[in-house]
């Protein structure tokens, strides 16, 4: 039997030869690695022909490829590989569970001309439609792939990790000739700008440096000459030495005799050349083109903005210049060597990102009809039991806050409303505070946040939305450096505890008032009473506490936990009971609530499912007649930032 037939074997496929050695090829290779390490079977393949804008051998190369796996193969492809075969990729969906592994998006490369760059767009968005899921390299990657209609709950991140140095780099292997080393490895292209890091060093002739240029100089010949020339105009040919590409014990070696490394990138959807470079324990110097912005600001690395020479000479001169400011980075740069995520890590994600994909609907369109139904038949009854004194208490705080401002420098309230759905939180919250605001709406389901932006554009205030899956890894990076508030409804007892921490350190570090509404708080009562309530309830908060997505769900302590986590940090923090009180007037909400409830039940008890089916039935028909009250506790949470307090 062919390996691939096999239960849970991976197929990766690449274009052209699959080692090569850019970072992506890399990531690729050291991810296979790492899963066979965690017992996961998989093995990549190289297509034949031109890549990414495929010509007639590189088309028949990925039919014929994909072809040949059998029905039901799970198959990972390189976006370099299918951004350019849509057809194709339609063409093996049905029988194929196809994953697609985005390091950027095509039309993100830059030398390339408009023409390109729309059907580079065009072609990949289609694409992507086509595949189960996307695994994308970095968070900046996956907040692109919003232009490309690709829907956060179907995105998953996994950045690279690094192969840690048998031995640990040493002070006495820097500087050994006394003469200061420059390390830069890309493949030579436009887009990673070996030009620009030349004409830098022109500049810097009268300092003392050597540098590497590692890197293959065949996939670009044209600008490979052009770096060439620019190295020979400028005089440096004995102290620039392009090294072309190394295979992985020499690059290693180039890791271990450097003294700084730079990245001059125009764009990167990554960057794992930075996380070598601080594996090997040597300071950086990045642009912050595209996800560089956020992968390489790290300790031991100083960034300058993409394209701009002069800065990327002066962060140069002021390392060389002064030894003691290069130690210094060099130390920082020791230190978080220490902290880098091993390729391992990168295994678990992409495990990880395969099981929630498995367990994925396919029918997101029909999944968001439902939530968008779900949500508007509660919106009533979430209005009505919200608290009224935790609302002015927080409508005082933001007042005050804006008051205090100084006149030159009043801005409105800037509000984060995570996990918005179809905008209910806004559009209690809008006309119920009194000051200036604009609001930023976070939500995985693209297609429920242009229904909130559609509601609450009738309330005339600023309101973004940003498709985006929060974690407690990316919590941090995805909320906005300054928020006034940071609010969310019915959301919270779906989350884990890391990600009530992250959330609460996020607000900390911001000083944000938090405003938490209407968490589930463990207990419902009907009456008439009947002799399995109990039995229900039972098996609806064990369900409260299973994975949704993000980690064992806190369920009913949700409140409490949070409460812990935001006193831990000075905060003021005040609870209030919010309970929904349903009876006929609310039969859409109550049927739709008990019929979760049951299906909540059956899947933690399916023995239990004719005894469970038959409490509904009953509570059903007492709902029409007009017999049932349902009431359901709910706890919201507002916290005042410590310098708030009186």
């Amino acid at each position: 039997m062919p390996e691939s037939d096999k239960p849970g074997f991976l197929e990766f496929i690449v274009p052209g030869d699959p080692e090569q050695n850019t970072g992506g090829y890399r990531y690729v290779r050291k991810l296979v690695e790492a899963l066979g390490d965690a017992g996961c079977r998989a093995r990549v393949s190289g297509l034949p022909g031109q890549f990414p804008r495929p010509d007639r051998v590189a088309r028949n190369g990925m039919d014929k490829k994909l072809a040949s796996l059998p029905d039901g193969a799970s198959v990972v492809l390189d976006g370099l590989a299918m951004g350019g075969l849509p057809e194709i990729v339609e063409k093996h969906s049905p029988r194929l569970n196809l994953i697609a592994l985005v390091h950027h998006p095509l039309a993100d490369e830059t030398g390339i001309s408009e023409a390109n760059r729309q059907w580079f767009f065009d072609s990949e968005t289609r694409a992507l439609g086509f595949v189960n899921g996307v695994i994308t390299t970095s968070q900046h990657t996956a907040a692109r792939l919003a232009d490309y209609e690709v829907p956060a709950e179907r995105i998953r991140v996994a950045e690279p990790g690094v192969t840690r140095a048998a031995t640990p780099r040493g002070c006495d292997q820097s500087s050994q000739t006394g003469t200061p080393h420059i390390l830069c490895v890309a493949h030579l292209s436009p887009r990673k700008a070996q030009h620009q890091l030349v004409e830098a060093l022109e500049n810097l002739k009268g300092v003392s440096w050597q540098c590497t240029l590692a890197g293959s100089d065949s996939r670009d010949p044209e600008y490979s000459q052009q770096v060439r020339r620019a190295i020979a105009e400028a005089g440096l040919e004995d102290r620039i030495a392009l090294a072309g590409e190394v295979e992985e014990a020499g690059l290693a070696e180039l890791y271990r005799k450097a003294d700084l490394f730079v990245l001059p990138s125009l764009y990167e959807g990554y960057g794992m050349v930075i996380d070598e470079a601080l594996a090997e324990g040597l300071p950086v110097i990045s642009s912050d083109g595209g996800a560089l912005a956020n992968t390489s600001a790290k300790p031991g690395v100083v960034q300058y903005c993409a394209g701009d020479v002069r800065a990327l000479e002066a962060r140069l001169r002021n390392w060389l210049e002064h030894p003691e400011q290069l130690e210094h980075a060099r130390k920082l740069a020791a230190r978080e060597s220490r902290r880098i995520r091993s390729w391992a890590d990168t295994g678990k994600d992409v495990l990880e990102a395969l099981h929630y994909f498995s367990g994925l609907s396919t029918h997101l369109h029909q999944h968001s009809e439902f939530e968008s139904t779900w949500l508007a038949a509660r919106e009533a009854a979430d209005h009505r039991a919200r608290s009224q004194g935790l609302t002015d208490q927080l409508n005082h705080w933001l007042l005050n806050r804006y008051d205090g401002l100084s006149p030159e420098s009043h801005y409105p309230m800037r509000i984060v409303d995570i996990g918005t759905g179809r905008g209910s939180n806004a559009i209690f919250l809008v006309p119920a505070l009194q000051v200036p605001q604009t609001w930023l709406a976070l939500d995985q389901d693209s297609a429920l946040l242009r229904e909130a932006g559609q509601r609450v554009d009738r309330l005339d205030v600023p309101f973004e939305t940003r498709p985006v899956q929060l974690t407690s890894e990316n919590m941090e990076q995805q909320l906005p450096r300054e928020a006034d508030l940071i609010t969310a409804s019915a959301l919270i007892d779906l989350v884990s505890e890391p990600w009530l921490d992250a959330l609460a350190l996020a607000a900390a570090g911001r000083k944000s008032a938090m405003l938490i509404v209407l968490s589930y708080a463990g207990h419902f009562e009907l009456s008439p009473e009947h002799p399995d309530d109990e039995l229900v309830k039972t098996l609806v908060n064990r369900h409260q506490h299973g994975d949704k997505g993000i980690g064992a769900a806190l369920g009913p302590e949700a409140s409490t936990v949070l409460q812990g986590l935001l006193v831990a940090e000075g905060y003021r923090v005040e609870l209030a009971e919010s309970p929904w009180i349903l009876d006929g007037a609310d039969h859409a909400l109550a049927k739709m609530l008990m019929q979760g409830w049951i299906d909540a039940a059956i899947e933690q008890s399916p023995h239990e499912a004719d005894r469970l089916s038959r409490w509904l039935e009953t509570r059903n028909q007492q709902l029409s007649k007009g017999d049932l009250k349902i009431v359901v506790r709910h706890m919201d949470l507002l916290a005042l930032p410590p310098e708030a307090l009186p």
